[in-house]
């Protein structure tokens, strides 16, 4: 069994959903489950339909009519007026709005997982059913039957021996499979997500669970880049990259490669492999067990939107473990993400993200204990392999506000 993930850009309107078949036509359609993401920008879509859910504002039925409309128009392009997946998506949204007259649960991270999910329904719905009117025969699977999790909302762990028997049994027949990714089900019965950009570690549990021969993520880009071209002018296709050297990548923030997305493949030794879904018979990245990185270059990653949060007792006394291990409580409390620590004997210095926009109640809970400094809006540049003159041009483009180098890796914070 092989793997195929698929990200929004993939399938973000109707030629993108015919462009597949090419792809399954190079590349077979047995034996094969391909996990997709929702259409384009639908997932940022549905974050704006639930924020006006969530502030009872009077763009609700605007929001999700956006939604609507978007998918209706792919819709349009792929198949006659009388087809039943129009019917289809009717009952989905149907299912939204029931959703807003039943739910009782106002937590914001609650109605999230339960509503955003829907993007990805909307998305293997139109493709597993375009496949049919082809003639590519195929099994739509709900993701939620498949991943079971914990109720940690936005953020949920997966139940990893539960999980490998589902799809186990799932998953049996030598065909194609279309499953959902950055969703799953908890164990009592609600809706998860597996955190934003998800969908990729999706793909890997699925590997890890059916001991696949290989996972392939399709990108609109020919492979992993040593950096990141939105951010960095020089860049270049890596051929190969190992395990370790993907996971420290993805730590420091390579885009391209969803955090938690390797650990589970390097348990079992699959390989995972990058392409193009725009040029597919070119060779993309390979990772794998063996060679570091090839080329051996210097690998820049950056990320935006950090906080340098510094912390220090009132009164001065030393920043021990029990304040560390106080404060990392804290953060998983709030789900903030810590990529950099520096301390001292007196202080304690994080670069923090915040993506569930909880840095405020964590400011509160910690200003009444200790003194606290903060930067909101700064960056974080991490390289690895680096050489002097990779240390000079960051030096001469950016006011530094914190500098932290290792044997393999300096990263910078700038304003």
């Amino acid at each position: 069994m092989k793997v195929f993930k698929f990200g929004g850009a993939s399938v973000k309107d109707a030629n993108s959903v015919m462009n597949l078949t090419k792809i399954l036509k190079s590349e077979g359609s047995e034996q094969l489950v391909m996990v997709i993401s929702a259409m384009g920008k639908m997932t940022n879509a549905l974050e704006q339909v639930i924020e006006d859910y969530h502030t009872k504002s009077t763009n609700l039925d605007a929001s999700l009519a956006t939604v609507k409309a978007f998918h209706l128009d792919i819709v349009d392009g792929l198949f006659d007026s009388n087809h039943h997946i129009y019917k289809e998506i009717d009952t989905i949204f149907e299912a939204i709005t029931q959703f807003f007259k039943d739910n009782t649960n106002f937590t914001y991270d609650y109605i999230y997982d339960q509503i955003v999910i829907y993007g990805e329904l909307l998305s293997t719905k139109i493709v597993s059913h375009y496949f049919h009117s082809i003639g590519i025969e195929n099994i739509w699977l709900d993701a939620r039957m498949l991943i079971e999790t914990d109720t940690t909302y936005r953020d949920a762990q997966v139940n990893w021996e539960n999980t490998s028997s589902k799809c186990r049994k799932a998953i049996t027949k030598n065909t194609l499979y279309i499953t959902q990714g950055f969703m799953a089900q908890s164990n009592q019965s609600t809706n998860t997500t597996l955190g934003r950009e998800g969908s990729d570690y999706s793909a890997a549990i699925i590997s890890y669970c059916l001991e696949a021969e290989s996972l392939t993520i399709w990108k609109d880009v020919p492979g992993v880049y040593n950096a990141d071209p939105r951010f960095f002018d020089d860049k270049i296709v890596l051929k190969q990259i190992s395990y370790r050297e993907a996971l420290e990548m993805a730590f420091y923030g390579a885009s391209i490669i969803h955090p938690k997305t390797i650990k589970p493949l390097e348990n079992k030794n699959i390989p995972l492999f990058v392409n193009s879904f725009v040029q597919p018979n070119n060779k993309g990245t390979i990772i794998k067990k063996g060679i570091e990185l090839l080329p051996k270059v210097a690998c820049y990653t950056h990320k935006k939107n950090q906080i340098l949060l510094s912390i220090a007792t009132k009164d001065f006394s030393f920043i021990i473990e029990k304040n560390i291990s106080y404060l990392f409580d804290l953060f998983a409390t709030y789900q903030i993400k810590v990529n950099l620590i520096q301390n001292s004997a007196i202080s304690f210095s994080v670069c923090i993200e915040d993506p569930h926009s909880k840095f405020d109640a964590l400011y509160k809970q910690l200003i009444s204990q200790f003194t606290l400094t903060y930067n909101k809006g700064v960056q974080l540049i991490s390289i690895r392999h680096f050489s002097a003159d990779d240390i000079l041009k960051i030096k001469e483009k950016h006011h530094i506000l914190l500098t932290q180098q290792t044997t393999k890796t300096i990263q910078f914070i700038i304003k």
